[in-house]
């Protein structure tokens, strides 16, 4: 096992790699809107698949949305079915394994060393996703840290690409981080932070397919900035963000009295990282316009008689308002999904995805609020609305039928 260096707090500081190294030099600086979509996409996701919510047997739903619309659909989208073999591939391993947690760890020579790459981990998950952190607390501690850890990964990898030193890194960059993620998997971190990660992927059945996903989603903004439909654009939601589903499940927990099935959870947490990822994408238009990045499906803004010129233009028209409506719409057809599946996870962990379910759903009204100008208008949602919507989230995290609940306005 590599030393693990406990002066070590960037994502790659004594890497061999000189791009690598200087990428990473100040990781925890603010990132661009495309980082902002990721690393705030980070919000551990509970989820169910895409038909709405049908009811199985004894009147429990049956979270098989997803899962039923992939396999008895041959009309499914190419980048749905191959994740959704990622999924299967997930509940599979949990399935085999006959738990969610408490597997053997890998030996650890300096617990106190250990201990603190998590307390730096929940530093930097503070720092960065206060709203997060908050609910993370109400965690199991093991549980907690691990949560942290997943994090600060997903924001170490984000930053690669979306950081202040991103014009260093290239694809070999990427496969050498990719190269540490393997190292990592088998009980070699490279440093304190890797280390926090090794001993978290230790204790629960995590797979390492959705890291490598995550890492194949940096790939694809090094080389691609237009979409030409929903196919291309789902896969690369599932790449930044819905992997961030798939890794938290394993940590987060299915609770006792669940019936549903382990693929149907794990189908949740995908739909509401997809859900969060489409709406950090309709609030970012104009700034990606900015950067010369347009992440809509052009064939639907073909539909609605739209080009790259009107987003470049900047310019709110009735056109603009019907495709965002379209796009809206969607966002929160995901956003439903997930919601089913909230409540099937361990009661200690649902608060942080409730609240992050909750906050992202208020971005949507905000572009409805600034008539869909998402050009020049930034949605966002104020430190008071986040305030009310956490206890909001709890008491939703807490109820046995969150269905009677009033909707937040």
């Amino acid at each position: 096992m590599r030393a693990v260096s406990s002066s070590s707090c960037h994502c790659c500081c004594s890497v061999d790699a000189g791009e690598l190294r200087e990428a990473a030099k100040s990781w925890t600086a603010p990132a661009g809107a495309a980082a902002r979509r990721r690393a705030k996409g980070l919000r551990l996701r509970a989820s169910v698949g895409v038909d709405g919510s049908p009811v199985g047997a004894n009147n429990v739903p049956d979270y098989r949305v997803f899962s039923t619309m992939i396999a008895d659909s041959p009309a499914a989208l190419p980048s749905q079915q191959k994740v959704y073999d990622v999924v299967l591939k997930q509940a599979a391993l949990v399935e085999k394994l006959g738990k969610l947690e408490k597997f053997p760890a890998i030996p650890v020579t300096n617990r106190d060393l250990l201990e603190e790459a998590y307390t730096r981990c929940g530093e930097i998950c503070a720092e960065y996703a206060k709203t997060f952190y908050l609910g993370t607390l109400l965690m199991t501690p093991e549980r907690r840290k691990a949560i942290w850890a997943i994090y600060v990964w997903c924001r170490r990898t984000d930053e690669l690409v979306d950081g202040p030193n991103a014009a260093h890194i290239t694809p070999t960059a990427l496969d050498r981080w990719e190269q540490r993620l393997e190292d990592l998997f088998v009980g070699r971190p490279f440093d304190m932070l890797d280390g926090a990660l090794a001993d978290t992927v230790s204790k629960y059945p995590v797979d390492i397919q959705p890291f490598r996903d995550m890492i194949e989603g940096m790939r694809l903004d090094l080389v691609k900035s237009r979409y030409k439909n929903f196919d291309e654009l789902y896969l690369y939601c599932y790449y930044v963000a819905g992997t961030v589903g798939l890794m938290s499940v394993p940590v987060m927990g299915i609770a006792p009295e669940s019936n549903a099935s382990v693929e149907s959870v794990y189908n949740a947490g995908l739909a509401l990282g997809i859900a969060n990822q489409l709406t950090n994408i309709l609030r970012d238009v104009g700034e990606d316009a900015g950067r010369g990045r347009v992440y809509l499906p052009q064939d639907e803004l073909a539909k609605f008689g739209l080009s790259d010129e009107d987003i470049f233009a900047g310019k709110v028209t009735n056109k603009w308002r019907a495709f965002m409506k379209d796009q809206i719409t969607r966002a929160r057809k995901f956003f439903k999904e997930a919601e089913l599946g909230v409540m099937e996870l361990d009661k200690d962990s649902r608060w942080p995805v409730w609240a992050s379910l909750l906050l992202y759903q208020q971005i949507l009204d905000s572009i409805e609020a600034n008539d869909y100008d998402n050009f020049k208008r930034r949605a966002y949602v104020g430190k008071w609305k986040k305030l009310v919507s956490l206890p909001s989230a709890y008491v939703r995290a807490i109820s046995p039928d969150v269905s009677r609940l009033v909707p937040m306005s």
